[in-house]
């Protein structure tokens, strides 16, 4: 059957001499592989820029179920990139999430709040005159909403702390070394209090920053079985400073 739908494209390799594999999560079947021919020739319909990492896509697909990896037919963008490709800082930002999304998001069934949230937040990226300095840790703690594990309660003087295991502000610190002190604690309060959009309007210190990635990235392993590391984690730090 043919399979039409929007996609975005969270990973893309080579394959062979002209053709690519890509890893591409749906609006209407979740995570789907794909192998594209001749894409990487000079007669290519589509070129190979179109599914770029990050690229916001419509599809047709030759659709098996019972298959792990499909074929392309058609592919061209719904959404056409205007700062991202040239600004580092952006796209430094873009490769992160997407590689955070494709290492978490496992379902291979329609979820199109979860499909509108990450495309519209990938436009966001490229539209937005403000800093984005801060809008991955935003995305962390919006896609952990949908992944199942998002942090629970607020911080206050009386629950100072926040376990990670058990995802929650505690009055005392829990039994493990998996937690939040006091100072970070008031940050992921921050990011929690924040909406996405305007995740510009908190000022971190870069020290800060890190700090709060670090953890929230220490949350993720927690909750989520065997994931992988994510390697765009190291050039954020190398970007940002």
């Amino acid at each position: 059957m043919l399979l039409k739908t929007k996609g975005i494209v969270l990973k893309s390799i080579k394959y062979g001499e002209t053709s690519l594999i890509v890893e591409i999560f749906t609006e209407d079947r979740g995570i789907r592989k794909y192998i594209i021919n001749g894409v990487r020739s000079a007669k290519a319909k589509s070129p190979a820029s179109v599914l770029q990492v990050m690229s916001l896509v419509e599809i047709v697909a030759y659709e098996n179920e019972q298959k792990e990896l499909n074929r392309l037919k058609e592919v061209r963008p719904f959404y056409v990139y205007k700062s991202v490709p040239f600004e580092i800082r952006k796209g430094s930002i873009g490769l992160f999430m997407a590689e955070v999304c494709q290492k978490t998001i496992r379902e291979q069934e329609p979820n199109p709040e979860l499909f509108n949230f990450i495309s519209e937040t990938f436009q966001w990226l490229d539209e937005t005159p403000h800093s984005v300095a801060n809008l991955h840790l935003c995305f962390l703690i919006r896609l952990s909403v949908f992944l199942g594990f998002v942090p629970s309660g607020r911080y206050s003087p009386d629950l100072p702390f926040f376990d990670l295991i058990e995802g929650v502000f505690c009055r005392l610190p829990p039994g493990h070394v998996h937690y939040l002190l006091e100072d970070k604690s008031k940050l992921l309060d921050l990011l929690l209090a924040t909406p996405i959009l305007r995740s510009h309007d908190i000022r971190f210190a870069k020290e800060e920053r890190k700090a709060i990635l670090d953890h929230l990235m220490d949350f993720y392993k927690l909750h989520i079985d065997r994931l992988q590391d994510i390697n765009a984690h190291e050039i954020l730090r190398e970007v940002w400073g």
